[in-house]
């Protein structure tokens, strides 16, 4: 029986949050479990002078919050990496799994201003300040009147820039805000149908090594089944995608009585292409969310221009 887990997590407030809510929750479920919480430095937290993350730079991309607390967690340095999934790239290293997630926020994304109370009120040449690649193509492609700027840095970071007049709104997650207190700084949510969200927003995910019966038994009691099946979906629509943070990609998948619905849409970066599609099915297990993800994949990618993905 296991006695001890250790957890490695990046350092930031958001990051330590999340896996606090995980840590939280193994202690309630296994009493007498040990949990130790690890702080781990990755590539998207190191900073030059200027205080930005180096997430875009250089190779960039998703993963570059999760690669230092892989290697950890395949050296057995660790027994897990908690991570916002949205930040997770399509594929994961060999031997490892993300399968258990803690139940999904809100997945909407946020329009953040102190100038404006939504993105039809910015005039002309009106900056918005994201990282995303996902948000600028999306909002190009309905306000190509805007202009998009890199805004860095973790929520207090850009919150802090916004407030000094470096951009004149923002995008930020629901999810994020709620969870570090911060939904009063929210102008406007943004509904799925109007900006739809990263694959995954909203939801921790739980990276472990593949084939530890033991660890994956401890995050067994407090993973929740829809989220695991919604969370599925969209992956494996990213992964016939092959999305990366180079790709602007949204995805989102409800459950409800049996049924999944899943969105999905790729667009160009600078917005002047978007491409949207959708489907619905029957989805009880993780092979039919995982079929239901491929096959609106497979319908989707022959649309796309040579060279987007």
């Amino acid at each position: 029986m296991l006695q001890k887990l250790r957890i490695g997590t990046r350092g930031s407030l958001l990051a330590m949050t999340q896996t606090n809510l995980v840590a939280n929750a193994l202690r309630a479920a296994h009493p007498d479990l040990e949990v130790e919480i690890i702080e781990i430095l990755t590539s998207g937290d190191w900073k030059p002078a200027q205080g930005e993350t180096r997430l875009m730079e250089a190779k960039g991309g998703k993963g570059q919050f999760a690669h230092e607390i892989e290697q950890r967690i395949l050296a057995d340095e660790i027994d897990c990496g908690i991570h916002s999934l949205k930040d997770m790239p399509s594929f994961l290293p060999d031997g490892l799994v993300i399968d258990h997630f803690l139940p999904r926020e809100d997945p909407r994304d946020a329009f953040v201003s102190v100038k404006y109370k939504s993105f039809e009120d910015m005039p002309e040449g009106s900056v918005v300040g994201t990282s995303s690649l996902r948000r600028q193509a999306f909002l190009l492609s309905k306000y190509p009147h805007l202009k998009v700027a890199p805004l860095r840095g973790n929520v207090p970071t850009r919150l802090e820039k916004l407030a000094q007049g470096q951009v004149d709104a923002t995008f930020l997650s629901v999810a994020g805000l709620n969870r570090l207190g911060l939904a009063s700084h929210i102008t406007r949510i943004l509904e799925p149908q109007e900006f739809l969200p990263a694959c995954g927003q909203g939801i921790v995910g739980i990276e472990i090594r593949a084939g530890d019966a033991d660890v994956a038994k401890a995050f067994e009691a407090i993973s929740c089944p829809d989220t695991t099946l919604v969370a599925v979906a969209e992956r494996a629509a990213l992964q016939v995608l092959d999305g990366s943070c180079h790709t602007p990609v949204g995805a989102y998948a409800q459950l409800k009585d049996g049924r999944m619905t899943l969105d999905v849409a790729v667009a160009q970066p600078d917005g002047s292409e978007f491409f949207l599609d959708d489907i619905e099915g029957p989805v009880a297990s993780l092979d039919e969310a995982r079929t239901l993800g491929q096959v609106i994949g497979h319908r989707l990618k022959p649309r796309l221009p040579e060279g987007l993905l």
